[in-house]
């Protein structure tokens, strides 16, 4: 695609054939307050880095889709209020006007297939919104793993969603979920949801394998790989139900709905528990990345 810029390393890498881990925006942007979003972005990067891969961040600045950004990049997406939050159905509106977007899981997927990028990095995924079943708010990021050539490595959905509605409809899709070193599907603060995951595998070369296994059968679509938040980091099931629970209520209240909903939940879950949450959401993010690295050179190894 022209319009792709793709920063000199990250372009480097994929013509070498070299292991390279995208990252999203929308955690920099609508997800952490500053300056966490910032030091966790450069930290993120350092760690892929530090396994042997390449990083490459997502965004897309004055109209312009960036594969791999700049620190003051990285600065504008942490600090400008007029960031927009970009699904794939924004992506021609905030291309077309010049823009500036932080790019969702959806949005970051289709854009790293369109650079050859194949191992996406993010905290959590999107997927089916408790009671959904009315208000049909599903997240654009289970559609696009149903059609999209990407592996997204995360600590499960959400833990606002409703995750059995999530991985049912997943299997619908034929998305392949599957738990990393668990039996056990995440429930994103926590390690445990009372979900078991459809498919286990204990080591980033035999995720590699599956990966390519799956494309090589010319079966379509990604992959969710669902990687625990370590258990010193976790903060336990039980606990943040309640914790939840209220910020739900809170979000009712004001009459939030739409793509507001989740960073809105976000923000009030850090307050409710004193930003113990967000030194979770750190954490599981850096677990992440390691993972995501190490999958990339398995992957980047294979004949």
């Amino acid at each position: 695609m022209s319009r792709l810029a793709i920063a000199e390393e990250v372009a480097d890498a994929l013509a070498a054939g070299g292991p390279v881990v995208a990252l999203e925006s929308t955690i920099i942007s609508h997800g952490m307050p500053y300056p966490d979003n910032v030091a966790m972005a450069l930290e993120v990067e350092a760690i892929i880095r530090a396994g042997g891969a390449t990083p490459a961040t997502i965004a897309v600045l004055d109209g312009i889709p960036r594969i791999g950004l700049s620190r003051d990049e990285l600065e504008l997406l942490a600090t400008d209020p007029h960031v927009t939050k970009v699904s794939v159905r924004d992506l021609p509106y905030v291309v077309s006007t010049g823009r500036h977007g932080a790019t969702t899981v959806a949005a970051t997927m289709r854009l790293a297939a369109l650079a050859g990028i194949r191992i996406f990095v993010t905290g959590g995924l999107g997927g089916v919104h408790r009671g959904a079943e009315s208000s049909m708010d599903v997240s654009a990021d289970v559609t696009e793993l149903s059609v999209t050539d990407v592996a997204v490595i995360s600590a499960g959905v959400k833990s606002i969603l409703d995750i059995g509605r999530t991985l049912e409809v997943l299997e619908t899709l034929g998305v392949p979920v599957v738990g990393y070193g668990s039996g056990e599907f995440p429930s994103f603060y926590s390690r445990i949801s009372g979900h078991r995951v459809p498919m286990r595998l204990d080591t980033p070369a035999e995720l590699a394998a599956l990966l390519h296994t799956k494309w090589e059968l010319g079966i379509s679509g990604g992959v969710a790989i669902a990687n625990p938040v370590a258990a010193e980091d976790e903060i336990p099931a039980e606990e943040m139900a309640s914790v939840i629970d209220r910020a739900l209520a809170d979000c009712a209240e004001r009459g939030i709905i739409g793509k507001d909903i989740t960073p809105y939940l976000l923000g009030r879950i850090v307050e409710l528990t004193d930003g113990a949450s967000l030194r979770t959401n750190i954490a599981l993010v850096r677990g992440n990345a390691r993972l995501g690295a190490a999958l990339a050179v398995a992957y980047a190894a294979l004949p």
